[in-house]
């Protein structure tokens, strides 16, 4: 059994079982066969992320794929283990580009709440959207940015989200100086917040629950 190397990436736990894996409790495992039936690949996920291939004919775990050796048998039975694992890693999981630390538990908030994950629709830009599933329409949006596009005198790069709020009280949030009227989006319904630790992150969390509320999803 190895563990395998995610390099950065994140799980999409929501494609998992599109992709054909199967949840048990809180595991999930995906199977498939390779060679020709004689082999058999398992991805196994729970704490971590780990992999093995077994040998139908023994039922027991051929190892030779994870050590240096030589072969063409064994060489065929290794590439096609690898091409399993890379798939999976291109189709279920994301790169990883925002770590901001408040970032990081706001998309786990959002999915222990919401079960909703996020969705990178631009490859070549930092930022990615939170989708309600009931109307898929959107309630954040998590990016990367410079200071200066928040009108701020600093190229300074950073991360924000845009949560939808009511314009009637939009006034009463924004103070230009950690929440501002929406970048790159409609300044009447949407604030940006910037996620630097100078807002509680409880108090995100409310405002991530009133934008899920304000785009027609009420849970």
């Amino acid at each position: 059994m190895k563990h395998i190397d995610l390099k950065n990436r994140i799980i999409n736990y929501n494609k998992l079982i599109d992709y054909g894996f199967i949840k048990n409790d809180d595991k999930y495992i995906y199977k498939t066969l390779i060679c020709s039936n004689s082999f058999k690949v398992l991805i196994i996920i729970d704490i971590t992320c780990t992999s093995k291939v077994i040998d139908n004919q023994t039922n027991e775990e051929y190892l030779l794929v994870d050590i240096n050796t030589s072969g063409n048998y064994v060489g065929k039975v290794k590439e096609e283990y690898e091409n399993i694992i890379n798939d999976f890693i291109e189709k279920c999981t994301y790169l990883e580009i925002l770590k901001n630390k408040q970032s990081k538990e706001i998309i786990k908030y959002i999915k222990n709440k919401y079960n909703d994950e996020l969705e990178f629709l631009w490859k070549d830009l930092d930022c990615a959207i939170w989708r309600n599933k009931k109307n898929k329409k959107w309630y954040g949006l998590l990016m990367k940015i410079t200071k200066d596009k928040l009108g701020l005198k600093s190229n300074e790069e950073i991360e924000i989200i845009n949560v939808q709020y009511t314009k009637e009280y939009q006034e009463q949030i924004v103070d230009n100086k950690t929440v501002f009227k929406a970048y790159h989006m409609n300044k009447q319904r949407w604030v940006t917040l910037i996620l630097d630790s100078n807002i509680k992150t409880n108090e995100i969390f409310n405002l991530i629950d009133q934008s899920y509320n304000i785009s027609g999803g009420k849970k």
